[in-house]
Parts: structure tokens; sequence; C-alpha cells
């Protein structure tokens, strides 16, 4: 249901009847992108289950209306007992009826206690023979909806029925269907509900009350009641689910957003964050839940338990403590668990242990260094020198192998990419999964996202300041140019290339750490939003910088390295606001060092491309260079790469300066703020090829 404020003075009063299948009802406002939704207040009244008998359907309230009324007064509460809001309305062509007399509102006929003031007036038409009916247009009313209506009735004149006296009978016509012959009682009650009906062809929900042949008064209508039956939104989510669901939120201090205050699985299309539902059966059943670096402290709690079918539960991250708990090896459904990164004690049940042996279970563990995954822990502790002296040389073998290993690799220079899973880093500090969680903060800070995941800030414990690259589990792409990166890092080094600090190879989850670049990336700096204003020589030095980097990786490398993806947000900016080139995920390495090109697939970033190489496939040190004086023209005119012109057109800033260059008016294409730091006579000298 779609609700739109008329406008800042407007009271707009929506009214549902709601048939809960649960003890809770959930209540949630959503945003469809025409502003923040609000509400004013909420009222709850609880209704007999006698009255309104639309089954397992709610109805939203198009209109209802007290007939005759000449106060203009609502009728609700006290003189309704469920507080319904009854407006007032004499159509047109009736006379408005009205009576003192006692009502017999107790009566039996009276189904949905229509209040006594409501049933004392009445609507009649004037001429006899004449219907007496409506019709609603409304936002909600279409051709297949369906819709339901109750009519109350009272005679409130006293006449009387039978031979040679005045007879009112009459029908009732409700989109399209006939209902009656009905006849009234003198003051006593009568409702008629009808429906579900669907709605006209055109649109309007219709509905008359006839005078038959056999009546000498036309007919009245004291009340009517206008529903529009609503489509259902499915079984709510399984009590089960909810309950334990509700109760985690309770237990630790969840760092999500406010969407975890309902129904987990409903709406379909906005679930609670980190939660996906299975639909299948009657009620939806929580089957992944994600609270990886959710700052959870404590216990692992019990509620755990009861997500039945649940398959896929991630803990990862977090400072979670205590004993793994025996009841994970009882969820029936669990296929992966992630209890990685955390300060986990004490012996893995047997039971989690035999299931992933049996490989029904994907278990991660990493990263809790007082965990134990076997019974000999116990022993362990009863004898302490023998695994001191075993670990201690296990240590220097691998040490010492390692060592080998590693002056073999930088021998080799090996050009194939390695096919295991595992990032190929030796000279580089290596960090744990936990140690990441630690040094985001819980990855509390964004500063960036590409391909491969996103980019966190951090801070060593030495306070260093670091941006911590964390491949996304979804991206397989983003993992072939991480492990690029991480490959091409450890053998480049340069004061214009951002420089590797470690890295994080766990199972599941693999970082690389880089130093920390204070003042972000030069598009930023560029764009007319920024607020950051770069002088001349400040441009200067940054093409410059950025120019030292790329000769570096063409001629200092060997053999030569091509970035592939040059461009201004790949060139980042410390807080002196000297440039370092980064993201070389992309980047690659010619076969020996006199290669003249690198065949492969069109990569990098629309507006920076060589179109030579693009066609070709052959990308070479010109293919970067291009790139390169894409950004020294980005540099001098504020002007992006690649932009929309007023029709739509795309425009390239090549093709922009190209023939105002030709022309000899090199100074017309320089941003304005640049002209006066360049002196009369100093014009830069600008050449396209």
């Amino acid at each position: 249901m779609t609700v739109q404020p008329i406008n800042v003075t407007a009271t707009l009063l929506e009214e549902i009847i709601y048939f809960s299948l649960t003890d809770v009802i959930n209540i949630c406002l959503v945003n469809t992108l025409s502003g923040k939704p609000f509400i004013s207040a909420l009222e709850l009244r609880l209704l007999n289950n006698s009255i309104y008998k639309i089954e397992s359907k709610s109805l939203y309230v198009l209109g209802r209306y007290d007939l005759g009324n000449s106060t203009n007064r609502m009728v609700r509460y006290k003189n309704d007992v469920y507080d319904r809001l009854w407006d007032t309305l004499t159509p047109a062509d009736c006379i408005a009826l009205n009576t003192t007399a006692n009502i017999e509102v107790q009566s039996i006929n009276n189904t949905l206690k229509t209040p006594v003031e409501v049933l004392r007036t009445a609507a009649q038409v004037r001429s006899p023979l004449r219907s007496l009916g409506n019709s609603f247009p409304g936002v909600y009313i279409a051709a297949e909806s369906e819709y339901y209506a109750c009519f109350h009735f009272a005679e409130i004149l006293p006449i009387s029925q039978g031979k040679g006296k005045h007879r009112r009978e009459f029908t009732i016509n409700f989109n399209g269907a006939n209902y009656g012959h009905i006849t009234l009682q003198y003051l006593n009650p009568l409702t008629m509900c009808y429906g579900p009906r669907k709605s006209r062809d055109s649109g309007f929900v219709e509905f008359s009350i006839n005078q038959t042949g056999r009546s000498d008064l036309p007919p009245i209508l004291n009340a009517f009641e206008l529903f529009y039956v609503m489509p259902p939104l499915g079984s709510p989510t399984d009590p089960a689910d909810v309950d334990a669901m509700m109760a985690i939120p309770q237990i630790y201090t969840i760092d999500k957003d406010d969407n975890w205050q309902r129904d987990p699985c409903l709406p379909r299309d906005i679930t609670w964050t980190g939660l996906n539902c299975s639909y299948d059966s009657n009620s939806p059943r929580i089957i992944s839940l994600d609270l990886c670096a959710s700052r959870l402290t404590g216990k692992i709690s019990s509620s755990f338990f009861n997500l039945t079918a649940i398959r896929y539960l991630d803990l990862s991250g977090n400072e979670l403590t205590g004993t793994v708990p025996e009841f994970l090896a009882q969820l029936p459904n669990l296929t992966v668990l992630n209890l990685s990164g955390n300060k986990l004690t004490g012996t893995v049940p047997q039971s989690l242990v035999q299931k992933a042996n049996n490989r029904l279970l994907q278990l991660s563990l990493e990263g809790n260094p007082s965990l134990c995954q076997t019974d000999s822990c116990q022993k362990k502790k009863r004898s302490v020198l023998l695994p001191i002296v075993t670990s201690f040389a296990t240590v220097l073998v691998l040490l010492f192998l390692s060592t080998i290993f590693f002056f073999w690799r930088m021998k080799r220079q090996a050009t194939s990419q390695s096919k295991k899973e595992g990032l190929v880093i030796s000279t580089n500090r290596s960090f744990s999964y936990s140690e990441i969680v630690s040094i985001t903060n819980n990855f509390e800070t964004i500063i960036g996202e590409g391909g491969f995941g996103k980019v966190y800030f951090g801070t060593l414990k030495d306070n260093v300041q670091v941006a911590v690259k964390l491949l996304s589990q979804n991206s397989r792409q983003g993992y072939k140019e991480f492990q690029s990166e991480a490959q091409l890092l450890m053998i480049v080094h340069h004061r214009n290339l951002v420089s590797l600090i470690g890295h994080c190879d766990d199972r599941h989850n693999k970082a690389l750490i880089y130093e920390y670049m204070a003042n972000g990336n030069l598009r930023e700096h560029l764009t007319e939003t920024s607020g950051s204003t770069l002088n001349w020589n400040e441009r200067l030095h940054i093409a410059a910088d950025a120019a030292q980097g790329l000769e570096y990786l063409h001629n200092g490398c060997k053999p030569p390295i091509i970035h592939r993806d040059l461009k201004t947000s790949n060139i980042l900016l410390n807080e002196k606001l000297r440039a370092k080139i980064s993201d070389f995920g992309l980047s690659r390495a010619f076969a020996n060092e006199s290669g003249s090109h690198i065949t492969t697939r069109p990569a990098g970033t629309l507006g920076y491309l060589d179109p030579q190489a693009q066609s070709s496939g052959n990308f070479n040190k010109k293919s970067d260079i291009y790139s390169f004086g894409i950004i020294l023209l980005e540099l001098i005119t504020g002007q992006p790469a690649i932009r929309r012109d007023v029709n739509g057109e795309i425009i390239r800033i090549q093709e922009w300066v190209t023939p105002i260059i030709e022309n000899g008016d090199v100074r017309s294409i320089l941003l304005l703020d640049l002209r006066g730091w360049i002196e009369e006579g100093q014009d830069p000298s600008i050449h396209l090829k």
C-alpha cells in the first residue's frame, strides 16, 4: 500500500483491518524513492473475530460513511465500541432522515455492532423508483482488484408492512452482482456484507440500492463501509526462527541498520541485513545468517540452536569467547560454519570435527589461538617440554625451507600464474584475519571499493596508518586481479608506487595491507564538488610523480611491466600531495626484457583506453602513455576523461581539446583557476599525437 501526504498541513488517516496469525504484528514503512517514510502516530484496536469475515486477508478502508447526519460531526469511540471513524455523507439526490427513538443495537442482525448514533440517521432517495447508489474511483482501484462492502440499515420511519400499507423493499447491486430482496423491521438494525468482488472494467467500485416492483417506498441507507481486499503478503516467518532472531540483538550488541525490528523475512525484497530466507514451506525459514565482523562478544548463544533450517552461519571476525557448543553439530541443515577470527577456547566437539571430515560441513576455525581441534590438547597440558622442543625444531625447519624457497622463486622469475588458491607473497608481513579485524576496528571505515571488494582504513599497533583491501568471497574476477596485484607488488619497489606492507592469506579471507594515502585519489581533487583546488605547481608535481612511477614500471623493472589501468582514481596522494600509482590488478609483465607488446583481452577504463590497443588486443608501453596523456589533460582542464553534453551525447576529453589546440588557443582549455598561476609567456606546450 502506497501512502503519499497531500501537503504539510493536511492530516492523513489510513486504516487497515488486519487478521493476525501470530502474537506479534510487524509494521514496516518502506521508502519508495519519493522521500523518507515517516509516521506521526500509530493506534491499534482489537476487533472481534466474528466481524468482517475475510479469512486470512486484510482490508484497507476506502471509506466508512454515516448517511443523513446533518451535524457533520464524525462518530467514533465512545459511541463506537471499536473506535471506528464514521464520516458524514448525504448524497445530492437524497433527503436526510433521523430519529431519536431507541434502536435495538443488541439485535443479532447487528453483527458489526454499528453505533446507534449512526443507525438513527439515513439517506432516502427523493423520487420514487430511483436508485440510491454511488461509485468510488481511487488510487488503489484497478480492474483486477477485489473489494468488500458492508451496508447498514435500520427502518427509522414508523411505516407498516402488509396489504394496504406502505412497503419498502429493495435489492443491492455490488460491482455487477445482485443481492436481496431486502425488507426492514422498524427500529431493528440489519447489516449485509458482500464480497470479495472484483471492480468493473471501468476501474470503479460501484454499488446501487434499487427499489423493487412491489415496493411503494424508495430505498434508504443508514451507513456503508467500503474496503479494498489487500493481496496476502504471505505467512509470517516461522515463530521459532523469529524468537531466535529477536533474542540475538538482546544478547549481543548488533551493529546493523534499523531493519532488524520486524519480521526477518518479510517483505521479501527487504529482509534483515545479513540474512537470507527460504520461501518453499508455508512459513518462511531462515537459511543463512552472516554476522561477520558484527562486534559480537561473550559466548555463542543457544538461540542459534533454534534456527533449525539454517544452512550457512558466519560468526567470524568477532570477539566471541568460551567453548564451541555441541549444539552446533545438531543443526540438521547446517553445511557452512565460520567461527574464524574469534577468541574461542577449549576443544572443538568431535561431532563437529566428524561432520567436517565427512564433508557434511565446511568448518572454519582459523584465528582462534587457544582453540584445539583434537582431544590431544588435554594431553599436551601434561607434557610441556617435548611439544616446545618439537615445535621449535619444526619452526626452524620450516623457516629454513621457506628461505630456500624464497631465493629459488626470486631467481626463477616464474612467468606462469600460480594455480593454487593461496596468495604468493613471501616478502611481506603476514597477518591473521583476527588481526585484520582489529586493525580496521571491525571494518569501521570504508575508504574505497572495486571489483575485488572493499578497502578499509586501519591502524597497526605501532600507530602506522594503513589501507586494507579485503577480497570479497563473491568476486571471481576480483580474485584474479587480487592475486596478480599481490604477485607484482612483491617484486616492485619505488617511491612513486604504493607500498605493500603485508597480507592475510587465511583459508576463506584474503587481504592486502598498503601504506595509507591521506589525501585519497587524484580524481577526488579534480571533481567540481570536491571543494579542493590544486594549484599549478601541485599539479606539475603530481604529474611528475606519476610519470616517474610509470617510467620505473616500463624501464626500471626487468622484464618491463605495463599497468593497463592508469586513471586519476588510481593515482593516490599522501599528506604532502605527493603522488603514487596504485591498483595493479590488471598489470602484466612482458615475457622477457626485449618484448614489445602483450596480447590479452581488452582491459582498463572507458575514456583512458588506447583505441589502437583496444581494437588489436596488443598492449605495450604506449598504451600506458596514452592513458597518462588523458590524465594530463584532466589536470590542466579540470574536465573528466569522458562526459555527456546537454543532449546526452558522449564527449571524450581529447575530442574536445584537439580542435582548440590545433587553432593555437591553448590557454582557453586551462581550468579558470589555473590561469592566474601561469605567468604571461609561460603557456604550456601541448602536442597531441
